[in-house]
């Protein structure tokens, strides 16, 4: 049975206030490879007066301007700003949004401002617990929000359609683990809903990283029998492998495709297939 997406992440997305907890501020970057625009979240514990920025998103003043406002409008200032990966699209914006707010840029891969797994951001009375989800990048990290049972996942997990692996940061093997990760914290009742870096939030969590999961393991058999029907042998693989696999997906996405295409073929080699 091909893996099919829940119906409900076809709606359309504006953002807005999404939980008690989370407001997103839809970035003005819409596009085939980011949907409707970045989402940048502003988590903030309901009374409280210090917020947790995720992803500020592209160097646009105006979206950093309206950011900055909806902190100001809930009476709060920003006291951490923190990064899922470092996609120009998610972080491009983060030093001028420190600038902005007086506030550092916590990620992964950033020293004395790394974020590990298990670790808890702290702002006012609101909690975050870093859950290490590498393969889309090897810095991508998801939030945990146990409050509200939500899972922030950058670019682990989308609103609509499937990531990429982005080969050669991205890494099969680190993203189906990640997946598995994220389907324990789903299945347990910890992550019900979703709160992804582009595209409509998920609410039901545990069936879009079941989607996501069944996906994965359909594509790696059909590359396999690309490369069993003859791409193997073509002077360029990954376009073989485009062509058979890939022929429904938009050529607007195709380097996409070429990136996750590279992964998959360095997964089967490691792995003999």
């Amino acid at each position: 049975m091909t893996a099919q997406p829940p119906p409900s992440v076809l709606a359309p997305w504006s953002g807005g206030q999404i939980t008690p907890r989370a407001h997103c501020v839809l970035a003005p970057n819409p596009g085939p490879m980011t949907l409707d625009g970045t989402n940048t979240w502003v988590l903030l514990e309901p009374g409280g007066t210090e917020a947790v920025v995720i992803d500020p998103g592209p160097l646009d003043e105006g979206h950093l301007a309206a950011v900055c406002r909806v902190v100001a409008d809930a009476g709060a200032r920003v006291s951490e700003t923190i990064l899922t990966h470092g996609h120009h699209d998610h972080a491009e914006g983060a030093p001028r949004f420190a600038e902005l707010t007086g506030t550092r840029v916590r990620a992964v891969g950033r020293g004395h401002d790394d974020l590990a797994d298990g670790d808890l951001v702290r702002a006012g009375g609101l909690e975050l617990r870093v859950v290490a989800t590498p393969g889309h990048t090897g810095d991508s990290v998801s939030f945990a929000l146990a409050a509200d049972h939500a899972l922030l996942t950058g670019d682990t997990v989308l609103g609509r359609g499937t990531t990429v692996v982005a080969h050669p940061d991205g890494e099969l093997t680190a993203y189906l683990s990640s997946l598995e990760r994220l389907r324990e914290l789903t299945g347990n009742g910890e992550v019900t809903r979703i709160l992804p870096g582009h595209g409509p939030t998920v609410p039901d969590a545990a069936a879009m990283v079941e989607f996501y999961r069944v996906h994965r393991h359909e594509r790696l058999e059909q590359v396999r029998q690309a490369l069993a029907d003859g791409a193997a042998g073509e002077p360029d693989p990954v376009e073989g492998v485009l062509r058979r696999v890939y022929a429904e997906v938009p050529a607007s996405v195709w380097p996409a495709a070429r990136m996750s295409i590279r992964a998959q073929l360095d997964y089967l080699s490691a792995r003999g297939a």
